[in-house]
This record gives structure tokens, sequence and C-alpha cells, in this order.
């Protein structure tokens, strides 16, 4: 037993609060792990509900529902974080429940968030919480340039503004306020001169033991995450260690079990060093890690079905370099009208591993699915990332 609980064998049923294509993936890999899966959504054609072995098709607060699923399931988990932190108590009483309802509600308030970040003594853009609109006035001259986003229930960029001035400022708080005259609390950070962005996806068991993906390094367009690559070598090493470091701190000071991802900003300074602060976590599996599908010898879904079972958690080896393309709707647009992509000639491009997620209907912004690209060496994922790119239409990535 390696994780302080008796070991969940696999034939037994485990749940997951959410039907999207994180909770698809999950599923795929805990039934290759011969476990049954219950997913509780409350759309009838929920990707990770098509997969699953039983679906529910009820609110994530619906009483009979979370009933079934705690009865029925040795474990349950979330693949998402604006999950009702309610239906993860109610579950709790039930079964067993990874990450806790406690965790997940910090990760849902990116205030909370912050000031766990700083409990754990991990550094945070400079920032300032505005909860009504009197402290506008009193914003410091030294946070602007810089980012408004909601405290709630923002991702993928949504729920956020960039503000250079004071004006803007203004304007952007009225923006996001709730209808009705509803307050909406929001955190403004200073821009930050961005090196690059990275992130960690950590595993972590019920006895504090941890395993992590290699740190990859990021690339956002419009909020979204666009590519993702990982290979011996790109990263600092000194710079690695401090963002695990940092990440193990964040887990540990939750109590977190299960998969985790942090975000964090590399930071250019004026005498040509670098720092580091962190920008946010998921509690779940992460867009960042689907690289390891293909490039790792355990992905961050066998991962989270192993810290929901007790199963070992080990070194994560990184057995091939790669890079994950996100694949969004807007690919499927092709002069003004949806069309399916050319699969077959993507796939003919060396390394490629095509993941689609089961959506029926692709929409602009949608994510529908993701490309993974391995390959001897960085130079050769590169040249395959480059051609695919080409291939979808898509914006090039330039070096690195």
């Amino acid at each position: 037993m390696s994780s302080g609980r008796d070991v969940i064998a696999p034939g037994a049923w485990l749940g997951m609060l959410g039907g999207g294509q994180l909770g698809r993936m999950w599923v795929h890999a805990a039934q290759s792990l011969g476990y049954r899966c219950m997913v509780l959504d409350p759309d009838p054609n929920s990707p990770a509900g098509a997969a699953a072995d039983r679906h529910l098709h009820a609110d994530y607060l619906d009483t009979a529902a979370l009933q079934t699923l705690g009865t029925s399931c040795a474990s349950v988990s979330t693949e998402f974080e604006n999950v009702p932190a309610q239906a993860l108590e109610r579950l709790a009483e039930l079964t067993w429940v990874a990450p806790n309802a406690h965790a997940v509600s910090i990760a849902q308030d990116r205030a909370k968030e912050k000031a766990h970040f700083l409990a754990c003594g991990v550094p945070v853009a400079p920032h300032l919480v505005i909860e009504d609109a009197e402290q506008l006035d009193h914003v410091p001259d030294g946070l602007l340039p810089g980012i408004l986003k909601t405290t709630r229930l923002g991702y993928d960029g949504k729920g956020q503004a960039r503000v250079s001035n004071r004006t803007e400022l203004v304007a952007a708080w009225q923006r996001l306020q709730g209808s009705g005259g509803t307050v909406v609390p929001c955190v403004l950070e200073q821009r930050l001169a961005l090196q690059c962005e990275c992130s960690v996806v950590l595993a972590r068991a019920a006895d504090g033991s941890h395993t992590h993906l290699p740190v990859q390094l990021n690339v956002h367009r419009d909020g979204i995450l666009a590519l993702t690559e990982v290979a011996p070598g790109l990263m600092d090493q000194a710079l690695e260690t401090s963002l695990v470091q940092a990440a193990v701190a964040i887990a540990e000071g939750l109590s977190y079990v299960g998969v985790l991802c942090v975000e964090f900003f590399v930071v250019s300074q004026p005498d040509g060093s670098q720092n580091w602060v962190v920008n946010e976590m998921a509690p779940r599996p992460h867009n960042s890690g689907h690289h390891s599908m293909d490039s790792c010898d355990l992905s961050q879904f066998e991962l989270q079905a192993r810290c929901m079972t007790g199963l070992p958690l080990r070194p994560v080896r990184l057995h091939s370099p790669a890079a994950m393309i996100n694949l969004l709707g807007d690919v499927w647009l092709t002069d003004g009208q949806l069309r399916e992509p050319d699969w077959a000639t993507v796939l003919s491009v060396p390394g490629t591993r095509l993941h689609l997620y089961g959506k029926t209907q692709a929409r602009i912004g949608r994510k529908m699915g993701h490309i993974n690209i391995t390959g001897t060496d960085l130079k050769q994922v590169r040249a395959s990332r480059d051609q695919v790119a080409r291939l979808l239409r898509l914006t090039p990535f330039g070096t690195g």
C-alpha cells in the first residue's frame, strides 16, 4: 500500500464528476488498468459519458445521482475545477474523493489561490484584489499596465482583460461585472515581461509520495494553450528543480491527493537575469500534460487513476522528446465552411498521433482534440510540428 490507504483493485468502479475530454481520456486510462468507470455529467452527449461503462445523465448537485455515484464507486475524482464544491462534499460522505472539496474550492477563486501560494512561500506577480468600484481609485501606479481577471470562473482567456491605464481599467471592470448590478470581484495583476510560460503536472498520493511529468514549455494564443514541448535539456535544470519544488509545496499545503497542474511565468529582468512566479493551478490533469500519452511511460491520466486507487506512484520516464498541438474548432473551418481536416495527410507526418475527443460539432475556439508528435530529438519533433502546422493552416510556432 503505497498511498496510506488500501489499494482499490482493478474491477472496482471509479467515478468522475464531469464528462469532457479530460474525463474521456481518464476513462480510457482507468479502463486499460481494468477498472469500470462511471461519469456524472448533465450533457447527454458528453465525451466521457460516451466512453464510460455508465453515464449518469444528471446535474452535478442531483441528490439521487450523487447517491448512486458515491455508493457505487470506490473512489471519485473531478475533471474540471468549476464543479460545485458541494457535490464533492456530499460525495466525501459516501466514498473516497480525490482531490477534496477544499483544494478544489481554492482553485476556483483566484484571490484565495494567490493567498495560498504566498502562504506556501511561492512567489506570485504583484497584484491587488478589487472587491468594489471604489478601490479602483486607489490602485497603485506600479500595477499598470496589468491584466484584470475575475476571481471566479475564468479560464482559457475568458473573464479577463488587458489594461494599460486607469481609463481602460475602469472600462474593463465595468465589462466584467455581473448583470443586475451584481459585483464581480476581480484581481488586477501587473503585466510582466514574460520570457516563457511553463507548467508542472504533479501527482501526489495520500501518503505524501509524489511524482511528476517533465517540466513543460507552453505557448498560448488568445489565452488558450496552443503548443507544449518537452525534451531533455529544453529548460535550465536549476529552473526545473525550483518549479517542481514549488509545485510540491503548493500540493502539500493543500494536503492534495490527485493530479495537479501548476502554471508558471518565467520573467525577464532589466539586468538580463530571469526569475519566475506562479500563475495558477488546476486541480486535475491539464492540456499541457497531454503529450504524456505518447511521450512518457506513464500518462497524466494513468497517474490520476493511480492516485484514486492507491496504486504506487513511481518516477515518470520521458522516452521521447515531444510536442503537443491543441486542435480547436477553427481547424475545421475552410472557406467559411466547417469541414473535416485531411487527417490522412496529417498522419503521414513522422511521429504524429491524433487524439480526437468525440465531440460531434466543431465550433470556433472549441477544443476538439490534440496531436502529439514524438521524435528522436527536438529538431526532428519541430520539423514535424511545423509540417503539421502548415497542413492545418496554423500560425507558425517559430523556433521555440
